[in-house]
């Protein structure tokens, strides 16, 4: 199985400065987005050093495995955990004034037609296959805890201030929890990546809808105009995954 990918990233409306980073590395079949916390500096620091990190961590796991079998779910938390080791350790640096700064982190590993999907935080990856659109990452937000302990409802949700709380970020603390979740891909079926400069101002009924009438290709560039149509609150970053039997 191939993969054709696209992803753009945009400052928004709102910020001064881009905290979001992505990497696309098609020969290793990896596929990154991060949203960094952590004030002017912090932000733009941690998500470019988890993306990095990971990068390296993948590529060194794959080349040591060689011919052997990968388990991708195993890599990709290895990848999490020493990138979370990496920025905190940095935010700890005297007078780095670093301190508190972490990031989302979504990414995707694409070994033969199995996909890793692992996940920190409130950026996302969606599974757009057979017409509909399917969430595949849990946030780990304050908003989904609440919904999922019964204490507000989804209706709730847009009364809320603020509603980006996150609960689980990769650096803000040395260790951290990943979630991995795996699928065999199929032919023509799509994945969204994306911060929650997306999540946050367009509804996954329109997502839907998008994927629907437009092309793989058009996708990026038309959910990020939606997003600052929307109000542009915060940096954008989407990153859409276009499987196909045959490489392209």
């Amino acid at each position: 199985m191939a993969m054709q990918s696209w992803c753009q990233t945009d400052v928004g409306l709102r910020r001064e400065t881009n905290q979001d980073s992505f990497l696309i590395n098609e020969k290793l079949g990896l596929f990154v987005v991060a949203d960094g916390m952590g004030g002017h500096r912090g932000g733009e620091v941690a998500s470019r050093l988890a993306v990095e990190t990971v990068q390296t961590i993948v590529q060194r796991e794959l080349d040591q495995a060689g011919a052997r079998h990968v388990n991708s779910r195993i890599i990709l938390t290895k990848a999490y955990e020493e990138a979370s080791q990496r920025i905190y350790d940095k935010s700890q640096e005297p007078g780095s004034n670093l301190q508190g700064m972490g990031t989302t982190l979504v990414g995707a590993l694409l070994q033969g037609s199995l996909l890793s999907i692992a996940n920190v935080g409130d950026s996302r990856a969606y599974l757009f296959a057979r017409g509909e659109l399917w969430q595949l990452t849990e946030d780990h937000s304050l908003v989904n805890e609440q919904i999922r302990a019964g204490i507000i409802s989804e209706g709730d949700v847009e009364k809320l201030a603020p509603r980006n709380v996150i609960t689980r970020s990769v650096g803000f603390e040395r260790d951290v929890q990943v979630d991995v979740i795996e699928r065999e891909i199929e032919d023509g079926e799509m994945i969204i990546m994306c911060s929650d400069g997306l999540s946050g101002l367009v509804t996954d009924a329109r997502i839907s809808e998008l994927c629907k009438t437009r092309k793989p290709a058009e996708l990026v560039s038309v959910l990020v105009d939606e997003a600052k149509k929307n109000g542009g609150d915060d940096n954008v970053t989407v990153m859409v995954l276009y499987a196909q039997s045959r490489p392209y």
